[in-house]
């Protein structure tokens, strides 16, 4: 005996598809943390990646996948386009302000910045606010004569 089954649209788990023109990260490398776009597919490990090179710094090369991460953002492009091609769509797709307004890439620069603090700066992150700072104290302007002289 046949059970019949009901046909149900599955949505696909994954929105993130290997395809001409995804915007990748490029997590490894002597180009990693700039951004590159797919221009052309090789093979099911490798794709050919261009930056462009005037934007990102990234130059058309081979990469494999294992390199790349890929994000959100799509440019349309024809397959193999040219250099200017790809300047041309990735500056009138404004990647680079829609790159810089996703969460990732505000992670990714708070952790830049936290890496490049000297120590003094790291003192003045991981430090406790002093009780003369604070404004729960009666003299008002004792208070405003402390922030005074941090100030200078």
């Amino acid at each position: 005996r046949l059970k019949l089954r009901r046909e149900t649209l599955v949505k696909m788990p994954y929105t993130r598809f290997v395809e001409v023109g995804r915007i990748c990260l490029v997590n490894y490398g002597p180009d990693a943390g700039k951004l590159c776009t797919i221009v052309d597919i090789v093979d099911g490990n490798k794709c050919l990646v261009d930056g462009p090179r005037k934007i990102t710094g990234v130059s058309r090369q081979v990469m494999p996948f294992k390199r790349l991460a890929l994000t959100d953002l799509v440019c349309k492009i024809e397959r193999s386009a040219r250099d200017a091609e790809i300047t041309s769509a990735f500056e009138s797709a404004e990647i680079i302000s829609k790159w810089e307004s996703t969460s990732w890439a505000k992670k990714l620069a708070a952790k830049s910045k936290r890496a490049n603090l000297n120590d003094f700066d790291r003192f003045k992150v991981n430090a406790p606010p002093s009780p003369l700072l604070t404004s729960g104290t009666k003299n008002h302007r004792y208070d405003e004569r402390v922030w005074e002289c941090f100030q200078q």
